[in-house]
């Protein structure tokens, strides 16, 4: 039973006057919808849900509980793929994320998976953007403006900074920054640190391996690791086969050698550049 009106409700949905929620449309118990909102008939909302108002949500698109959706957020439209031939196709959202005013996030399309997923606890900050057949791992951010091309990867506590543009189908590796103003043409390692125009990679994300709790002693070994993969003196190849060896009881740097062993459809992997560059920035904090 919908509820309409500014009443409360202890258990069913509150869906204000002005809101437009089509029949089908599924709200769990707890879901709150402002006015001027537009819900279509194949939209599920999970517990808690809470649309502030001017919010679209449309096509096959499913929200997990607790999430909050700020106002002209427009969620679940119809990939951005000339390829696509229509029928449907889904946009996943996770739990507890909050999507911020203008946020887009586009459903998949009849050419890649079918399926946009977002994870639980993201973080879509104003203006950005996720295009069709993205997955996106739990607790991403999305700063304002960041924008994801279509069949992207993004591994679970990224960070893209502002105005971020990433090219259709690189991968970004968990925990890895992206500076602001970068545009990323090819794949970031797991916790790498990004940036520049084209974008380079510079080093390892060291803030982000400190939140995550890495102890001092393996990020020292991430770095020896990072210095031997990218070692000019050999082919890369050999270095992956040789760290492999070298690091073979360390789950983190197999985790990166893994994510370079599985270069994807583009096949591209952003060049390091010469010297220690941010990472020494960031290093001489302590």
């Amino acid at each position: 039973m919908v509820a309409s009106g500014s009443g409360k409700s202890a258990t069913g949905p509150i869906v204000h006057d002005l809101a437009v929620v089509e029949p089908g449309a599924q709200l769990a118990a707890g879901v709150r919808i402002g006015p001027f909102c537009h819900v279509g008939a194949d939209v599920k909302l999970g517990e808690g849900v809470e649309l502030a108002s001017h919010v679209s949500i449309a096509g096959a698109t499913t929200i997990g509980a607790g999430t909050r959706i700020s106002p002209h957020a427009v969620l679940g439209g119809a990939p951005q793929d000339l390829r696509h031939k229509g029928g449907r196709t889904t946009l996943e959202i996770g739990r507890n994320c909050v999507i911020r005013e203008f946020a887009t996030a586009h459903a998949g399309s009849t050419s890649g998976l079918g399926a946009t997923k977002i994870g639980d606890e993201c973080f879509l900050m104003a203006y950005s953007h996720v295009g069709h057949d993205c997955t996106v791992g739990d607790k991403v951010i999305l700063t304002n403006c960041a924008t994801l091309g279509g069949h992207c990867e993004v591994g679970e506590g990224a960070i893209l900074s502002g105005h971020t543009a990433v090219h259709q189908f690189v991968r970004i590796g968990h925990h890895a920054f992206i500076a602001g103003n970068t545009a990323v043409g090819g794949d970031v390692i797991p916790f790498g640190f990004a940036l520049g125009t084209p974008a380079k990679l510079v080093g390892l994300n060291i803030i982000g391996l400190r939140r995550a709790g890495v102890e001092h002693s393996s990020v020292r070994e991430l770095r020896r690791a990072y210095k031997a993969l990218f070692d000019p003196a050999r082919p890369f190849a050999d270095n992956l086969k040789a760290a492999a060896q070298e690091f073979a009881g360390n789950e983190r740097v197999l985790d990166v050698v893994g994510f370079l062993s599985d270069r994807g459809k583009r096949d591209f992997v952003l060049p390091p550049v010469g010297g220690r560059g941010a990472e020494a920035a960031l290093l001489a904090e302590g």
